[in-house]
């Protein structure tokens, strides 16, 4: 039985969670440890543990901070009431929240402004929402997909939009904003699309390989939302089994009997080299024969935080 890997690209860490990791590291590099971060600053496991080494100390709430320490804001924002709690314990903060999930918070102010009911698509709970969620409170209104659209009340179906969690899946937030479409045909688009290119281009790559694989390996954490969504979409794209790892240690030998095809990629929070990991334990069990199956090529970069930028100066100034 001839084996083989079909390895998506694009894959791995997309130009907002690169952004926050350098964040963070920087921000060590300039003050030392140690670092706070209110949350997981990216939906890895690996990551948040290698940084723990170093000395970043993860919080849940700004209120967990010392009073003046430095706070890192972590890529999937937070709401205006998060900032003012910092600013109430004087903490340095900086805002490592990724420019995409910025850009549906600036539309969320904006259609409140416009007196909307905004239709946030997304999961209850996840960090992104509840930073989106709390810039309008009294507008937004979530829809935890498509089976949630009919609870759904509005004041006016003419003032209605809905927004997105940038790390969704493509096929099934379509699916629920199709049914919101039914029952309030007047409901307005997002300016422009709202999930991220980067969660788009990993679905995109999965689902041109998906077909041609009896298993496909994402590499991410149960708590990464894109990563768990590649599962899905892998599985809907007519794969026959798709297994979600955080590393290669995690495999089940079991899973590759009768398995000549394993399909690999990884969600945009996870770092190459757990990716390497996986092929290389992959290549020691017969599965050395490597093709890359590429459908985009992402170049796009973001600048680091002003907060950051000014800290590192600050910090040049006084040495």
């Amino acid at each position: 039985m001839t084996k083989r890997v079909l390895l998506a690209k694009p894959r791995g860490y997309c130009a907002g969670v690169d952004r926050a990791v350098v964040t963070v590291e920087k921000a060590l590099e300039t003050h030392g440890a140690p670092v706070y971060v209110r949350k997981e600053i990216v939906h890895n496991k690996h990551v948040v543990e290698s940084l723990e080494e170093r000395g970043v100390i993860f919080v849940e709430e700004a209120d967990e901070v010392p009073e003046g320490a430095m706070v890192v804001f972590s890529a999937h924002g937070v709401s205006p009431t998060v900032h003012e709690q910092a600013a109430a314990r004087e903490l340095r903060t900086i805002d490592a929240t990724c420019p995409l999930v910025t850009k549906v918070h600036q539309e969320a102010k904006r259609f409140a402004r416009d007196d909307h009911d905004i239709l946030l698509i997304g999961h209850d709970g996840h960090e992104e929402v509840e930073g989106t969620a709390g810039e309008a409170p009294e507008h937004v209104q979530l829809v935890d997909g498509p089976d949630a659209v009919d609870s759904v009340t509005v004041r006016d179906p003419s003032k209605v939009v809905w927004l997105s969690q940038t790390t969704l899946s493509v096929d099934e937030t379509m699916e629920t904003v199709n049914r919101l479409k039914e029952r309030f045909p007047d409901l307005a688009d997002p300016p422009s699309d709202d999930i991220c290119y980067a969660t788009q281009n990993r679905q995109v790559a999965v689902k041109a390989m998906a077909a041609d694989c009896d298993l496909v390996l994402v590499v991410g954490s149960r708590n990464s939302s894109n990563s768990v969504r590649l599962v899905e979409v892998a599985l809907n794209a007519g794969a026959r089994e798709a297994k979600l790892v955080d590393y290669a240690r995690e495999i089940d030998e079991s899973w590759l009997a009768d398995v000549s095809t394993v399909g690999l990629t990884s969600g945009a929070s996870v770092p190459e080299v757990l990716v390497r990991g996986v092929l290389d334990w992959l290549a020691e069990r017969g599965f050395d024969d490597v093709e890359e199956i590429s459908t985009a090529d992402e170049k796009l970069v973001f600048s680091l935080p002003r907060d950051l930028k000014r800290s590192i100066e600050n910090a040049g100034s006084r040495s």
